[in-house]
């Protein structure tokens, strides 16, 4: 993922990244698998905390 220049992403942009529907991101964010913070009623998805959880995902994987 080469996202350096933002430091957060719109669900609908995590979406496109991590090539899942707008909806299963939603839910995906709402059951606290996507690390989000929601400002009013925008809910956005910190790049640093998404490049964690892929990477961790990546290491639980590697394990098996």
């Amino acid at each position: 993922m080469d996202l350096n220049a933002q430091r957060v992403l719109t669900v609908a942009e995590t979406a496109r990244e991590l090539r899942l529907g707008r909806s299963a991101t939603y839910e995906a964010v709402k059951r606290g698998e996507i690390p989000s913070v929601r400002i009013g009623r925008r809910i956005l998805i910190p790049v640093a905390a998404l490049e964690r959880l892929l990477a961790e995902a990546g290491r639980a994987e590697g394990e098996r």
